[in-house]
């Protein structure tokens, strides 16, 4: 890039190049939504330090939510996704969990923002730190129990074991 300068006789018509820098901030999320990574299930059960601290077993289906929250999410996508979760006809014969009172496990799960282009580890940067992201699958969970869901969770940043029949198999993935 070039400009010219005015003014005095000595400074006339000069012509000086001037580099542009472009400042980039450092990569934190290459996301700007929410996950929740939504499983069909017969049954469902998360374990921490060998007790059972969240389970589901639905006489017909019920559904594992593992949450992922990244630095832009809020209360309001919490909500959202919520709403849609409770809707989503993923069930038999095309029903949603508010059409059958079907139970939800909700577990939190950051490794959804795994980052691995680049080597053989991944990154978290995507990820929101704990004190950011458990509001926010509290508020999920709540969101669902104030629909009228039956939800059980698991321990927001707890080392969890969790164990789960996959009916269908059926997964989904809803971002907001």
């Amino acid at each position: 890039m070039t400009r010219q300068f005015s003014g005095d006789s000595s400074a006339s018509n000069r012509t000086v190049n001037v580099r542009r820098y472009t400042v980039r901030p450092a990569l934190v999320a290459r996301s700007a939504v929410m996950r929740i990574l939504v499983q069909r299930v017969t049954s469902a059960s998360v374990t921490v330090g060998g007790e059972v601290v969240g389970a589901i077993a639905p006489d017909g289906q019920g559904l594992l939510a593992l949450v992922g929250v990244t630095h832009t999410d809020d209360a309001a996508k919490a909500r959202r996704l919520a709403e849609k979760l409770w809707q989503l006809r993923i069930l038999d014969e095309e029903k949603s969990a508010s059409d059958v009172g079907a139970p939800i496990l909700v577990v939190s799960q950051f490794t959804l923002y795994a980052n691995t282009a680049k080597g053989r580890r991944p990154t978290w940067n995507a990820a929101a730190p704990g004190a950011v992201a458990e509001p926010l699958v509290t508020a999920f969970a709540d969101a669902l129990r104030g629909l009228g869901a039956e939800v059980e969770t698991g321990v927001f940043g707890a080392d969890m074991q969790v164990q789960l029949v996959n009916d269908g198999p059926v997964t989904v993935l809803l971002e907001q």
